[in-house]
C-alpha cells in the first residue's frame, strides 16, 4: 500500500506544474473577454449638480445672471451634463419661481392680523405660465399626503395656501422642475436624474414619471440617497423588479457611486434586474471643493488644481469610471472678505494647464454620453471551469508540497473534493476562495523556489551573478503571473468591473506570502529531516531572548504596521511621496508601484546577485517575497483595466531591475574600496 501510494505521490509534483499551465492556457481566453469588455466603451460624462448652481447663485448680486454665465462656462469647460433633483418648494424659491412665506410673512405682507394659530404655507407665483407648470405639481404633491391646500393672490399675482408649516412643506419632494428641465435641454445639456425612495413606491405614477424622463432624453439615474427608489422593508424583490421592469421600458440606466461609506439598499438587486445597465461614478464633493477655496497662495492653489486634473484622469484611466460627478458650495471667506466658490477652479482643472479633459482624450476618451459595458462572453466559460478548478487546486497543492511533499497527493484529493462541494454550495464563494488561495500560493511558491534554488547550492553553478539575478527576478515573476491569470479568470463577472461585488479576504494577501516564505526560509529550506525540522522549531523557541532581540522585533513589527498602513485603498501616504507619484503618473502615464521597484524588486535583485557568494543574502532575496505579492494584488483591483495593471507591474520590474543593478554596482564599490583601503589604515 505505501510502494502504491509513493508511486503515484511522487512524481505527482511535475504532473501539477502541467496541470497549473495547462489551466492557466484555458483560463486566458476569459481574461482576453474581460478586456474587450472594459475596453467597449470610452465615453465619459461630466455632471454638475444644478442645485449647487442655485445654492451658489443665491447668494450673488443677479442671480438668474449668473447661472446663465456659469452654464455657458460650464458647457465650455466641457461639462456637458446637469444633475436634477426631486424638486421642492425651496428649490422653486432658489430658481426665483415662486417665493414663500409662513403665515406672520403673510400677514405682514398683506397688511392683516392673521390668525395665531396658523401655521401655514403660502405661495406666489412668478408669473402666470410658471403657475401653469408648476402648480398641477405642487396640487398633487400635496393632495397625495393629504394636505389642504387652496387658492391665494396678492397684487394680482397667483398662489396656493398650503395648510403645512414652511419648513415642513419646502422640504417635501416632488418631481424635478420641469421649467429647468427644458431651459436645460435647450441649452444642450443632457440631464441626469437623482431619484430618491423617499416618496411612495406606486407602479403607475413611476411610469408615467419615467416616461416623461424618456421624452426629455434622460438616460441614467443616480440614487440620491440610502436606498433606491422601489425599495420596501417588506415585498422588496416584487417591488424593485417592478422598478427595474420599469427602468428597462424606458432606456434608463443607473448610476454606481463608488467608495460609500455603506451601499445602497436594493442596488445590486436593481443592477441585476437591468441587466447591469449600470456606470461608475467618480463624485467630487463639496467638501473637496472647500480645498480648492482656502486662502493659499498662487502656487499651492495651482498644485492643489493639479491635483484635482490628476485625479480625475485617474479616475477615469485607472478606475473605469465613466460619470464624473462634480459638487460645489459657496463659502464665506474671511481672509478674502467675501463669498467665494470652487466653480473658476474647476474650469481650470479641466480645461486650463495639463486639464483633465485634454488628457483623457489623449488617453483614447471620448467626452459623451456615459455608456454602459458591452459584456462579452464566451462558451468556453463552462470548459474553462473545469481548468480553473483542477489548475487552481493544482497550484494550492504545490505551495503545500514545500512543507509536506509525502502528502501531495492526499491534499489533491481532498481538496478536489472540498472545491466541488464548496461549488455545489455557493458557486460566488467557490470563485473567490479558489481565486484567493490561487493568489497567495502563486507568488509564496515563486519566492520559495528562489529560496531553494541558492540553499539547493544551484545558484552557485552560475558563471555569472547578474545574469543569474536578473533571470531568478524574470523566473519569478512569471511564477507569481499564473496566479493573476486564475484570479482573474476565476473574478471575470462584470459585478466586479463594476464593483458591485467585492473580492473578500485580499488582505490576506498582503500577509500571507510573507509569512508562508518566512516560515519556509527558517524551517523547510534545509534538506534535513521533520526531526531536524522540529529540533530547529524548539531551539527557536526556547533560545534567551536579549534586549538587541527585542529591539529588532519592534522593528520588525513597526514595518509590518508601516506596510500595513500603505496598503489597499485606506493607504496613507506623505505629501513628498504624493507628488512623486504625480510625477510618475504624469510622465510614464502609469504609475509603477513604490514598495515595487524602489524596495523589494532591487533588494531581490542584489540578494540573488549575492546569494553565489553569501550564504546569508537568501534573506534579501525573502524581502523580494513584497514585491511578487504586489504583483497578483495590482490585478486584486477588479476595477482597474486589465493593460493598465499589465503596464504598472512592467514598469516595476523593469525598473526594479535597473535600480537592483545600481545596488549592485554600489555594493561593488564600496567592499573594493574596503579592501583596498582598509589594510593600508590598519598599517
Amino acid at each position: 500500500m505505501v510502494n502504491w501510494y509513493k508511486t503515484w505521490n511522487n512524481p505527482l509534483k511535475n504532473v501539477l506544474w502541467w496541470l497549473v499551465i495547462i489551466g492557466m492556457l484555458g483560463s486566458l481566453p476569459l481574461a482576453y473577454m474581460r478586456h474587450q469588455t472594459e475596453t467597449s466603451t470610452k465615453n465619459v460624462e461630466f455632471v454638475f449638480d444644478y442645485r449647487d448652481l442655485l445654492d451658489i447663485s443665491d447668494v450673488q448680486t443677479n442671480p438668474q445672471s449668473f447661472v446663465a454665465q456659469q452654464l455657458k462656462n460650464m458647457k465650455a469647460a466641457g461639462i456637458g451634463s446637469m444633475a436634477v433633483y426631486e424638486s421642492t418648494l425651496g428649490e422653486f424659491k432658489e430658481s426665483r419661481h415662486i417665493e414663500l412665506y409662513n403665515s406672520r410673512d403673510a400677514a405682514a405682507l398683506t397688511q392683516t392680523f392673521g390668525d395665531p394659530n396658523e401655521n401655514f404655507t403660502y405661495v406666489l407665483f412668478k408669473d402666470s405660465a410658471t403657475q401653469q407648470k408648476l402648480e398641477p405639481l405642487i396640487q398633487k404633491t400635496f393632495a397625495d399626503l393629504n394636505v389642504g391646500i387652496k387658492p391665494w393672490s396678492f397684487k394680482n399675482r397667483n398662489g396656493l395656501i398650503i395648510q403645512m408649516s414652511l419648513d415642513d412643506a419646502s422640504i417635501k419632494g416632488m418631481d424635478p422642475d420641469p421649467i429647468t428641465l427644458q431651459m436645460l435641454k435647450e441649452q444642450g445639456f443632457q440631464i441626469v436624474v437623482r431619484l430618491s425612495n423617499r416618496r411612495p413606491f406606486v407602479t403607475n405614477e413611476m411610469d408615467k414619471f419615467l416616461k416623461q424622463l424618456h421624452d426629455i432624453g434622460v438616460k441614467r439615474i443616480i440614487v440620491d440617497g440610502n436606498e433606491v427608489p422601489g425599495y420596501t422593508e417588506e415585498d422588496t424583490e416584487v417591488s424593485l423588479n417592478k422598478m427595474a421592469d420599469l427602468l428597462n421600458k424606458n432606456g434608463i440606466g443607473l448610476a454606481a457611486i463608488e467608495l460609500l461609506k455603506e451601499p445602497q439598499k436594493g442596488f445590486n438587486t436593481l443592477a441585476k434586474q437591468t441587466n447591469y445597465n449600470v456606470v461608475r461614478l467618480h463624485s467630487f464633493t463639496e467638501k473637496d471643493g472647500e480645498k480648492l477655496m482656502e486662502p493659499l497662495k498662487k502656487a499651492e492653489l495651482e498644485d492643489r488644481i493639479q491635483g484635482v486634473a490628476d485625479r480625475f484622469v485617474l479616475a477615469v484611466k485607472d478606475r473605469n469610471i465613466r460619470m464624473v460627478f462634480l459638487n460645489a458650495k459657496p463659502l464665506k471667506s474671511l481672509d478674502k472678505g467675501k463669498l467665494v466658490d470652487p466653480l473658476s477652479a474647476f474650469y481650470e482643472s479641466l480645461q486650463g494647464k495639463d486639464g483633465a479633459i485634454p488628457r483623457i482624450e489623449k488617453a483614447g476618451f471620448t467626452l459623451g454620453l456615459a455608456q454602459t459595458f458591452d459584456v462579452h462572453t464566451t462558451g468556453w466559460q463552462k470548459v474553462a471551469s473545469a481548468f480553473m478548478l483542477i489548475g487552481g487546486l493544482s497550484i494550492i497543492v504545490l505551495m503545500i508540497s514545500f512543507f509536506i511533499p509525502e502528502a501531495t497527493l492526499v491534499f489533491f484529493v481532498l481538496g478536489l473534493i472540498g472545491l466541488v462541494g464548496l461549488h455545489t454550495l455557493s458557486a460566488n464563494l467557490y470563485a473567490q476562495a479558489l481565486a484567493l488561495a490561487s493568489a497567495i500560493s502563486a507568488p509564496s511558491i515563486a519566492i520559495m523556489l528562489a529560496i531553494r534554488t541558492v540553499r539547493s547550492g544551484a545558484a552557485a553553478k552560475w558563471k555569472s551573478g547578474l545574469a543569474f539575478a536578473l533571470w531568478t527576478l524574470i523566473k519569478t515573476s512569471v511564477i507569481s503571473l499564473l496566479g493573476v491569470v486564475y484570479e482573474v479568470a476565476l473574478l471575470n463577472h462584470i459585478t466586479y468591473s463594476l464593483v458591485l461585488q467585492q473580492f473578500r479576504g485580499v488582505g490576506a494577501l498582503h500577509l500571507l506570502p510573507i509569512a508562508i516564505a518566512g516560515v519556509y526560509l527558517l524551517f523547510f529550506s534545509e534538506n534535513n529531516t521533520y526531526s531536524d525540522k522540529i529540533m530547529n522549531i524548539r531551539r527557536i523557541l526556547t533560545s534567551f531572548i536579549s534586549v538587541l532581540w527585542i529591539v529588532v522585533a519592534g522593528i520588525g513589527l513597526a514595518a509590518i504596521f508601516y506596510y500595513l498602513s500603505r496598503t489597499g485603498n485606506e493607504g496613507q501616504a506623505s505629501t513628498v511621496e504624493k507628488l512623486f507619484r504625480s510625477f510618475l503618473e504624469n510622465t510614464l502615464g502609469v504609475r509603477p508601484r513604490t514598495k515595487e521597484f524602489l524596495v523589494a524588486h532591487p533588494l531581490f535583485v542584489l540578494g540573488a546577485y549575492l546569494s553565489l557568494r553569501y550564504r546569508h543574502a537568501v534573506y534579501l532575496i525573502f524581502i523580494g517575497v513584497i514585491g511578487q505579492l504586489s504583483i497578483v494584488d495590482t490585478f486584486a483591483h477588479l476595477h482597474t483595466p486589465l493593460h493598465i495593471s499589465l503596464i504598472r507591474i512592467s514598469y516595476g520590474i523593469v525598473f526594479g531591475a535597473i535600480i537592483g543593478l545600481v545596488l549592485i554596482a554600489a555594493w561593488e564599490i564600496i567592499t573594493r574600496s574596503w579592501k583596498r583601503w582598509v589594510p593600508k589604515l590598519s598599517k
